[in-house]
């Protein structure tokens, strides 16, 4: 019985005075080692970079509707924002997120960069350590601007400092709470109405203990838009 030889064997038998380093390898003799290998290459390639994706997509758009598109959030029949992005309002009459340090290129040189808070195209913090001049002075400033609109003396952490990301959807209920006496005034509102739609707007911990009790601010905007002024 002829005894089989390994591949390299057989592809040098015709010159054994120079086993193991064979003059020519037919592409007879490679093709059923790399069929194998192109067939596993398209077959994944088509299962994770094709099939697995739609089918991800499908799921999504029955089960998570919504999400899956972005969170979009629709007034009159037009998308005004996105509950996951930040937006900066700088009315009197709407409540208005934590600072962002986001910037964008400067129109007159674009090789200097100018602020443009919530700038969704470029997402980053300030950078600033505790004892940068600057980030003092916006702090303070800011502090000194909250304490003349809202007539309180203490002012919430996140009415004064950015997020990681310069895109914080949310805002902590006291930071709500101390606009009250602003949007109330601008809007001529009961203050107990607009102190309502915070309470409402509260956003408890996942599960009880995970995060904390936020309020998305576009969200309680489209609310405080929803109540007609007096």
């Amino acid at each position: 019985m002829q005894k089989k030889l390994p591949l390299l064997d057989s592809l040098t038998a015709a010159h054994p005075g120079r086993r193991g380093m064979p003059a020519q390898i037919s592409e007879h003799a490679l093709l059923p080692h790399v069929r194998p290998a192109i067939v596993m290459l398209l077959l994944f390639t088509v299962l994770t970079g094709v099939i697995y994706p739609l089918a991800m997509t499908g799921v999504a758009q029955i089960a998570f509707p919504a999400a899956a598109n972005g969170s979009l959030q629709v007034k009159n029949n037009t998308v005004v924002g996105s509950e996951l992005i930040g937006q900066a309002f700088s009315s009197e009459r709407y409540f208005r997120p934590r600072p962002s340090a986001t910037t964008a290129p400067d129109p007159r040189d674009a090789s200097k960069s100018v602020g443009a808070p919530y700038n969704a195209a470029n997402s980053a913090g300030s950078n600033l350590g505790p004892l940068s001049k600057a980030l003092q002075d916006r702090v303070v400033e800011s502090v000194q601007a909250i304490q003349r609109s809202s007539g309180a003396s203490g002012v919430p952490a996140d009415a004064v400092t950015t997020s990681a990301s310069g895109l914080d959807p949310d805002i902590s209920p006291a930071n709500a709470l101390q606009q009250v006496r602003r949007i109330a005034k601008a809007r001529k509102l009961p203050e107990d109405r607009v102190r309502q739609l915070v309470t409402n707007a509260i956003d408890m911990p996942a599960m009880g203990f995970v995060g904390e009790p936020h309020i998305n601010v576009l969200q309680l905007n489209l609310a405080l838009d929803a109540v007609p002024s007096s």
